[in-house]
């Protein structure tokens, strides 16, 4: 008795020593093949500087398709390894039915999915958003991609893996003390605040914006440029106007001393309202007096059109019924559909951008990097200017082999030391500030004006990523907005958009021809089995006693 009252009293000690180490030491394992929940080193100094609590709300709960169960699944799982990493994080999933229209109202507008069940298609809605609160401030988080994809299964794919560089994005953005400078340049014909508004917008939502003239280098160079060089970065939306020399040189050392550069340039005077108004126009070269500066960097754009038959369609009137016009969307070649670097964070996932009379740009060999961001499909054709532009030329017949011209370069990521082009020459102005590279420096460059000019309806800016015209979708605000992203990142933040995983999914045709096999597999064999064991043991029970 005594031996098996000091077991008991050992496994009591043993059961009291095991709980107090499961309750002193946490640590959770994650053996999936991807490390899907295993937390980046940039997302952990992220959610390591939240000093105080930040909430979490979750629009996932409640009754919807079994597929968006999954997104819930990961979005949960995930945002469990927040809160095991920083227990300031709280996180909560809340039913959005009893509050859709305050939901819309606050931006957070509904998705409408397919939905196959039994082989049959119902639609179902759900809010897929999630909504940070840190402080006094707020945000919201859409979690499904804006992207093209082929089914609703790729779409859950893109969403699951873009979660951790949605909520690092948010939480950087919402527990940021001091946000970077964005300086908009004007003074040489750039695009107006109205035909920006859809982009800037959404950055001045995570960045600090500020109009920059360079008008005030004729009076004050070195004033300017110091005032210049405090910002991080310098927008080039469209210039139609030529750069003096100190214009020049105020941008060449603003890069030289470390500011990044985002360039939407037109080489080419070509637009579409002069085409729509007149039916035809002239397109000429543009002289911006950037050509040396962008050579000094490794680049040179040209003054030729590229036609694309992969391209965005325009609406034309194709005749009357009664007094109506009738209106036919058809493609133009003039305005390229392009795709996105696969390979890189700012263009991975990306719906295609449509451009409008853009040129190619040529890479120079230098000590730069270049990353290609935008090509064009290598259906093309080079166009030289001057030329005229008829409207009635989108009736011609196509013949391919005159789109022989391959694959057309028309964004560039450039990265390096970058040389001056001032270097060896006479300056415009003296300045303290004169440096002969820049180091680690980047710059985006686009060679289309019009990629983030918006559209106007009743007076009113438009949505970047749609024509009002053709309701067609584009991925043209979001390119620009993970272009600015990817300059301004110090932390490696936008590296997680590269994030991919293999996300098994269900194939629901042969699940469905199968369905009652499968229910018989695992409904009905189980009791067959049951019964066959327990007749099997009764009759060797009784023929080992009888």
């Amino acid at each position: 008795m005594n031996k098996k009252i000091k077991n008991i009293i050992i496994l009591v000690i043993g059961l009291i020593v095991l709980n107090f180490v499961n309750q002193s030491f946490y640590k959770r394992f994650d053996l999936t093949a991807d490390k899907r929940y295993t937390l980046s080193e940039t997302t952990k100094s992220i959610i390591n500087k939240v000093d105080k609590s930040i909430f979490i709300s979750i629009y996932l709960e409640g009754d919807f398709p079994s597929e968006f169960k999954r997104l819930q699944i990961e979005t949960r799982q995930y945002l469990e390894e927040l809160a095991a990493e920083n227990s300031n994080i709280k996180i909560k999933f809340i039913n959005p039915d009893s509050q859709r229209e305050d939901l819309i109202k606050r931006g957070m507008m509904p998705s409408q999915l397919t939905v196959e069940e039994e082989g049959k298609l119902s639609e179902a809605i759900i809010f897929p958003w999630a909504e940070i609160s840190y402080g006094k401030k707020a945000t919201i988080v859409s979690l499904l991609p804006n992207v093209i994809v082929a089914s609703q299964d790729e779409q859950l794919q893109k969403a699951i893996e873009n979660l951790e560089y949605i909520f690092s994005n948010a939480i950087n953005s919402i527990t940021q003390s001091k946000q970077k400078s964005v300086a908009v340049i004007t003074g040489n014909g750039e695009l107006q605040d109205i035909y920006q508004y859809s982009f800037l917008s959404e950055v001045a939502k995570k960045y600090k914006l500020a109009k920059f003239t360079l008008d005030s280098v004729a009076k004050s160079p070195q004033r300017t440029l110091k005032d210049l060089s405090s910002l991080d970065l310098a927008i080039i939306a469209k210039p139609t106007q030529q750069f003096t020399e100190e214009e020049k040189f105020t941008l060449d050392q603003y890069i030289a001393n470390g500011g990044k550069t985002l360039w939407m340039l037109d080489n080419v005077q070509a637009d579409q309202d002069s085409l729509f108004n007149n039916g035809k126009l002239l397109a000429y070269p543009r002289d911006l007096n950037l050509t040396d500066l962008l050579f000094s960097y490794g680049i040179r754009i040209n003054t030729s059109l590229i036609k694309d038959l992969y391209a965005a369609q325009i609406p034309l009137a194709t005749g009357k019924v009664g007094n109506q016009t009738q209106f036919q969307n058809l493609e133009w070649f003039f305005h390229p559909l392009v795709g996105g670097n696969p390979n890189h964070p700012i263009t991975k996932n990306l719906t295609p951008v449509r451009l409008q009379f853009a040129n190619q740009i040529d890479t120079l060999k230098n000590n730069i990097k270049k990353t290609p961001l935008l090509l064009s499909s290598p259906l093309t054709q080079k166009v030289g200017t001057p030329s005229f532009i008829e409207l009635q030329s989108i009736a011609d017949e196509v013949i391919e082999n005159e789109y022989r011209s391959g694959n057309q370069l028309f964004a560039v990521l450039l990265e390096g030391n970058f040389k001056s082009a001032y270097k060896n020459r006479v300056k415009p102005f003296n300045t303290p500030l004169f440096k002969e590279n820049a180091t680690n420096n980047k710059m985006v460059v686009i060679s289309d004006g019009d990629l983030g000019k918006n559209q106007i309806l009743k007076g009113e800016p438009y949505d970047l990523n749609r024509d009002k015209w053709t309701n067609q979708e584009f991925g043209n605000k979001d390119f620009l907005i993970n272009a600015v992203d990817y300059l301004l990142d110090d932390i490696g933040l936008i590296q997680l958009r590269n994030k991919t995983l293999q996300i098994k999914t269900l194939d629901k045709q042969k699940a469905y021809k199968e369905r009652t096999f499968w229910q018989f597999l695992n409904v009905v064999l189980p009791l067959i089995l049951l019964l066959i064991f327990g007749f099997v043991f009764n009759f060797l029970r009784k023929r080992k006693y009888s």
